[in-house]
């Protein structure tokens, strides 16, 4: 049998309808990838444009937010047809933001993820935990059964110090809490891998940006957007390459991706 190479690439775009303007369509022909997901689309159902779903050599899949407008949302722009789509694990509360995108592929299942921010409250940092555990619980029923997971999204979380700027001076803040960095060192002990750090275990590369104080310009960054993907995939060494492309611009994160060649 052949070798079959993918490019898989995330990006969250900070609203649909804004990089529309700055070039969301050159870029995702410059990016070239066979699955293509962004977070945070901003986008009522009622509001999803022809430009927007239709991309020449792509079908696309969304996931709305049902309770707020203008908010959350993810969505999928894909060469290969999913053998199955699904929007949500089954639980009220996480679905209806439209954070999660399941897609069934013959090698793997593919989650595009858009886990929440716990800034604003004490409330939405319990959701956001929540939701880890959750939709964690749900992709350890395929990882127990043997498949193949890739997990691509903005987590909303750096991991360790060498994940954002200034390690010390975040340490109270929501992304850089102690209970959330702990909830991604649970699910490397888990058997889930962070492929650039397993790639590249010293390299010091941001993906998201503060829009204030210049940040982009001086590079005080974090890096919270990620593709996990199961110990089996390391294993079987389809793991090529893991990207992160700053020099796309549009959002305040840059996209990131990952480069499979399946045996």
């Amino acid at each position: 049998m052949g070798k079959k190479q993918l490019k898989l690439v995330s990006w969250n775009v900070n609203g649909i309808n804004a990089v529309l303007k700055k070039g969301f369509m050159q870029t995702v022909h410059y990016v070239d990838a066979d699955i293509f997901v962004v977070q945070e689309t901003r986008l009522q159902a009622s509001k999803l444009t022809d430009e927007m779903k239709t991309i020449t050599g792509y079908e696309s899949f969304w996931s709305h937010c049902a309770v707020k407008k203008g908010y959350s949302g993810v969505a999928a722009y894909t060469r290969e047809k999913p053998e199955k789509v699904n929007y949500g694990i089954g639980i009220k509360q996480f679905d209806a933001e439209g954070r999660i995108l399941e897609m069934e592929f013959g090698d793997f299942i593919f989650f595009n993820i858009y886990f929440p921010n716990g800034q604003q409250s004490e409330e939405r940092l319990r959701y956001k935990l929540d939701f880890y555990e959750a939709f964690f619980e749900y992709a350890d029923q395929y990882k127990n059964q043997g498949k193949s997971v890739i997990i691509a999204g903005d987590y909303n979380t750096a991991h360790n110090e060498i994940d954002l700027k200034n390690p010390k001076a975040n340490e109270k803040n929501s992304g850089f809490l102690r209970i959330e960095r702990d909830w991604l060192d649970k699910i490397v002990s888990n058997g889930y891998v962070d492929t650039f750090r397993h790639l590249y275990p010293d390299t010091v590369k941001y993906s998201w940006w503060s829009y204030r104080f210049n940040a982009r310009v001086k590079n005080v960054g974090w890096r919270i957007d990620y593709f996990f993907v199961t110990q089996d995939i390391i294993e079987r060494g389809w793991i090529k390459d893991a990207i992160i492309d700053t020099t796309v611009t549009g959002s305040d994160h840059c996209p990131v991706g990952l480069v499979l060649e399946i045996k």
